[in-house]
């Protein structure tokens, strides 16, 4: 289901859940101001076990003021928290007792590694550098399961980031305890004599919903790192090696049908290493040696009809890892989320873009990487650094012709906080340079480079912040090459009905944007963001970035009202609206509208999700839709979601979610339902179902473009769709312990559509919409896709950093450009008899710190 401009705030991170009240307002609370929590330095370690029965223990200090800040901000928690921290010259310790009147109701679910579940869980959050903007976290529940993240900007979470650390747990008749083992190897900060770290420790009571922390974390102020307090007595720290290497050896099969000769099932057997040094305590380079980077979970299927290429998230680790430093945004979504900017990692590694051309059934599908090499980092004078490089091989087709040329991609960024953090500067380049040959100059453009600068400036007591950014573009390549890219989806300079002038001879394409924001993300009740995008019609960054369009302008207001002291009716809830308006750079509207969407939690922990969206409230066009044909008017249209989400805690999770959209004067109307069910059949094994099913009627779907003069635009042809998609997300999970576990996947997908009643634009501006068009002739088909993908994944981390995977991907698809007719049994079982892919892999890795 899609809600046009539906500003879903994130309210289960520490980041965003900020309520109104502070701490001492009300009776039952006490003061957040807190003293430092002091290490102590030990001469023999504690015993990583969980019984937290050491003698180290008995030298360190007790801290226990702990309050609730949700939902009662700064109430006394009636689950007592006690932590005990030392350190030596290798690694800091931590000892949590967690207190429970009941301890045989303490929620404790196994599952894999980095898996959020509905469970107790101690976090801790450790500035290192001491910025009050970035951080490490490591959590930890009852069950001994680890997560840990790398956190910039105050609140992002980077998930990916793996450390290697240690965790005992255990239950007793008293609660749980918890403890830790942190290598000093695995954090950053600078060389001092003595050392202050940030430090934010947060506890979560599953059964009852609290979550207590020290200090108090004020859920009405932005981002949570610039809360911590702080850990004093570290003293004399000795610079730790940071080397770490890790080998793997890969060995997988590949079934492939059909090819001419019938199954293939090539047998591939490698090898490689990946190492991480630290060239300072600050700087740390990550290199791969003949990396593998293959995806372990597939992409969802997507049949796309629109104008603009989808999106797809990186899965791949090496890539994701420290993806923070390497984010330079040009386009949001409501509230900063949904960004894309100047790098998009899944252009590396991309399927060959001449595939078509010169390949055949028996290329690669994918472009392999021979190295890659990246450099971050972050002084103590608040400077990060980011470096990318990475070269991808050429791959060669049919009669050796190449289908994919020697690339080199490379990316920089800095970034310079000032004023303690609240202000920042920064600049980005990346470039990408092609080795063409006979070949590829007629299709592929030879190089590209985008370059930027951004800045952020917070103010009122942190709670508001302003945002701006300027990025460059310049492509170069063959008149041909460059001539196709002003004619493509991006950019539609051969449109008739615009001032641009499509230039075949150019050998070189360039163009501007810009950003500017100011936002409202703590203080009281109210948030609120206006954002203003602009791209001139040259700008190009999807070489190395992702970009749907140019020649775009963009204003977006976003106000909330986030109330989050319990109520009787409710137990937090969240209120917005939008308004936004779109124009291309010489004025023409494209789009505008209004919306509105609230996420309400009820007291019994159920959330309830509605909303709807106004568009086109005055004239707009779209200028995409006919490919590169006339500006067509947009019909008002109207739509709306309501969905039910059940409680997390429980053993069986129900959620349902409804939406409906209508418009072009009714002729395009849409409904969808999308029920979900999770099933905790125990603490090791849980089943999840996710089903979606929707029925479309557009009133004029493109179908294709038969246009004889640049002027004439009869013959940009459409039809009316019919067309019936299902699709389903089933998960089967099983960890037999925190260290090994069994993932089942599979996702059929089906849709199909049929055309009807052929017409050819006559009035593309006219207002009423059936004026728009007047019949032509012809048949205009149909279609229908059918595809399952599926994957088992079992993962073994048999001593810590070091995993052993054993995976089987299996996918089938098929796709016919015949009007299709949706019979949901029949479509089923007939996925099982199209010709099937198989992968199976199995890929050993060996952590080593020498």
């Amino acid at each position: 289901m899609m809600v046009t401009a539906c500003a879903v705030l994130p309210y289960n991170t520490p980041a965003q859940t900020t309520p109104a009240d502070s701490a001492g307002a009300r009776a039952g609370t006490r003061s957040a101001v807190v003293a430092p929590l002091r290490a102590v330095r030990v001469g023999a370690a504690p015993t990583i076990d969980g019984n937290g029965d050491d003698a180290a223990w008995r030298t360190a200090p007790v801290t226990d003021q702990f309050l609730e800040y949700e939902p009662r901000s700064g109430a006394e928690s009636r689950f007592r928290t006690e932590i005990r921290i030392v350190y030596d010259d290798h690694a800091l310790y931590v000892l949590a007792r967690m207190f429970d009147p009941a301890p045989d109701s303490i929620v404790s679910l196994l599952s894999r590694r980095d898996v959020r579940t509905a469970s107790e869980q101690l976090k801790l959050v450790i500035d290192s550098y001491h910025d009050r903007r970035t951080a490490y976290q490591f959590a930890v529940n009852p069950a001994g399961v680890k997560r840990d993240f790398y956190v910039y900007n105050d609140a992002v979470e980077d998930q990916t980031w793996d450390a290697v650390w240690d965790v005992g747990t255990s239950i007793d008749s008293l609660g749980w305890v918890a403890e830790f083992r942190i290598p000093f190897s695995q954090l950053r900060f600078p060389v001092l004599d003595e050392h202050t770290f940030g430090l934010l420790i947060v506890r979560d009571v599953a059964r009852s919903g609290e979550r207590i922390s020290w200090p108090l974390l004020r859920r009405d102020a932005q981002g949570y790192v610039s809360q911590s307090g702080e850990l004093t007595g570290l003293r004399g720290i000795p610079t730790p090696r940071r080397l770490e290497v890790s080998p793997y050896a890969l060995t997988k099969n590949v079934t492939r049908f059909p090819t001419v000769g019938g199954r293939t099932h090539p047998q591939l057997v490698t090898a490689g290493a990946d190492l991480k040094f630290g060239l300072t305590s600050n700087l740390t380079l990550d290199a791969a040696v003949n990396p593998d980077f293959g995806q372990v979970e597939a992409d969802p299927s997507v049949l796309n009809l629109s104008a603009f290429e989808p999106f797809f998230e990186e899965r791949r680790p090496f890539f994701l890892e420290g993806a923070g430093i390497f984010t330079f945004n040009t386009f949001c979504e409501d509230i900063d989320d949904g960004c894309r900017g100047l790098f998009y990692s899944r252009r590396i590694g991309r399927a060959p873009q001449l595939a078509e051309q010169y390949g055949t059934a028996a290329s690669p599908q994918q472009s392999t990487i021979a190295g890659a090499a990246k450099l971050t980092g972050r002084t103590g004078s608040g400077l990060s650094l980011g470096v990318l490089d990475v070269v991808t091989p050429r791959i060669e087709g049919s009669a050796g012709r190449t289908i994919e040329p020697t690339t080199n991609y490379a990316v920089a960024r800095v970034q310079q906080d000032l004023a303690g953090g609240q202000s920042g500067v920064g600049a980005m380049l990346t470039m990408v340079s092609r080795n063409l040959d006979e070949w590829t100059t007629p299709w592929l453009r030879s190089g590209a480079l985008t370059g930027g600068v951004d800045a952020r400036h917070r103010f009122g007591k942190r709670n508001y912040e302003a945002t701006m950014s300027l990025s460059a573009s310049s492509v170069r390549g063959d008149t041909s090459v460059i001539a196709r890219l002003q004619r493509d989806g991006v950019h539609r300079y051969q449109r008739p009905d615009d001032a641009l002038t499509l230039n075949p001879t150019r050998t070189s394409l360039g163009g501007l944007s810009q950003r500017v924001s100011m936002s409202k993300f703590g203080g009281g009740i109210t948030r609120f963001q206006l954002v203003y995008q602009r791209s001139t019609p040259g700008y190009e960054t999807n070489d190395i970035g992702f970009q749907q369009r140019a020649d775009e302008q963009l204003s977006r207001g976003w106000f909330s009202l986030q109330l989050q002291k319990p109520a009787k009716l409710y137990r937090q809830a969240y209120l917005n609206w939008n308004a936004w308006g779109n124009w291309t750079s010489v004025g023409l509207p494209t789009d505008n509208g209004v919306n509105t969407n609230w996420h309400v939690q009820l007291p019994w922990q159920q959330w309830i999700h509605f909303g709807g969206s106004v568009t086109a409230l005055s004239a707009s066009y779209d200028d995409r839709v006919a490919r590169g044909g006339p500006a067509l008017r947009r019909s008002r249209g109207i739509n709306g979601f309501f969905g039910i989400e059940g409680d997390s805690r429980k053993a069986i999770i129900p959620s349902v979610f409804f939406g409906m959209r209508r418009g072009d004067d009714g002729d395009t109307r849409h409904w969808g339902v999308d029920p979900s069910l999770t099933f905790r059949v125990s603490s090791q094994f849980s089943v999840s179902v996710d089903v979606g099913v929707a029925g479309d009627r557009v009133g004029a779907q493109w179908l294709r473009n038969e246009v004889a003069t640049p002027t004439d635009s009869a013959r940009y042809l459409f039809a009316r769709l019919r067309q019936t998609t299902f699709r389903s997300s089933l998960r089967f999970n099983y960890t037999a312990t925190p260290t090994l576990s069994l993932q089942v996947w599979a996702q059929p997908f089906i849709t199909s559509g049929t055309y009807s009643d052929l017409v050819r634009l006559r009035a593309p501006r006219a207002v009423q919409f059936r004026d728009r068009f007047v019949a032509a002739t012809g048949d205009p088909g149909g279609f229908e896709f059918r595809e399952l993908r599926s994957n088992i994944v079992g993962r073994w981390e048999y001593r810590p950093g070091s995993t052993l995977f054993l995976v089987w991907q299996h996918g089938r698809s098929q796709f016919t450009d015949e009007p299709g007719r949706f019979e949901l049994g029949p479509d089923l079982r007939g996925l099982f008899g199209l010709p099937a892919n198989n992968t199976f892999l199995l890929k050993a890795s060996y952590w080593l710190n020498p």
